[in-house]
């Protein structure tokens, strides 16, 4: 992959956008990386593009309309070979990805356009982070967007981030980042780099 000398023009409006900056930054032809929540497919085929045609990508969901419409918009593209999609939830992660990789994505919540009343959960959400977190390759990263304004959100917020207080600051950096001329209950990004 080559990198133009463009000026960047894309928007940061809110943390997905960022959280694709970074992913960008470090998926690489060749990688394996993880869509832990598939949700419409955005984030999935970003990564289908990103890590070419000798990488890979698993993407991940419980709704199989989620499944649906990631596949479809990986077959519009001609990615779909790219991409193994498991209808399954984020915890049973590692029974599917046994490659290390170099990113894993989470974009908590709920579907967008789908039913609100499905959404990530604390106790499988904690669970998936710690199976990404042994994937990962050293240098690799986990990125988290996190919204703590929905019913549940906040709950998820507080152990997401409990979970992040135990991981040793000698193997990981973690960093987090939101606009600050926002809702204090507002979107953010969590980014874990994880380096030995």
């Amino acid at each position: 992959m080559t990198h133009s000398s463009a000026p960047f023009t894309s928007l940061l409006r809110g943390p997905v956008p960022l959280s694709h900056l970074f992913l960008r930054c470090f998926v690489r032809s060749g990688d394996h990386a993880v869509d832990a929540t598939c949700g419409n497919g955005h984030d999935t085929l970003l990564l289908a593009q990103l890590v070419g045609v000798h990488g890979h990508t698993w993407g991940f969901d419980i709704q199989p309309e989620a499944i649906a419409e990631t596949g479809r918009r990986l077959d519009e593209a001609k990615l779909a070979h790219r991409v193994t999609l498991v209808l399954a939830g984020h915890e049973y992660l590692a029974e599917h990805v046994t490659l290390p990789v170099r990113a894993v994505l989470f974009n908590l919540g709920y579907r967008p356009g789908g039913e609100r009343s499905i959404i990530t959960r604390p106790d499988t959400t904690v669970a998936a982070l710690e199976q990404a977190l042994h994937l990962l390759l050293p240098g690799g990263i986990v990125a988290v967007t996190i919204y703590p304004g929905h019913d549940g959100g906040s709950d998820e917020q507080s152990a997401i981030e409990q979970w992040t207080t135990r991981l040793e600051p000698q193997h990981t950096h973690i960093w987090r980042m939101g606009q600050i001329n926002v809702s204090a209950a507002a979107p953010y990004l969590l980014l874990i780099q994880k380096f030995s």
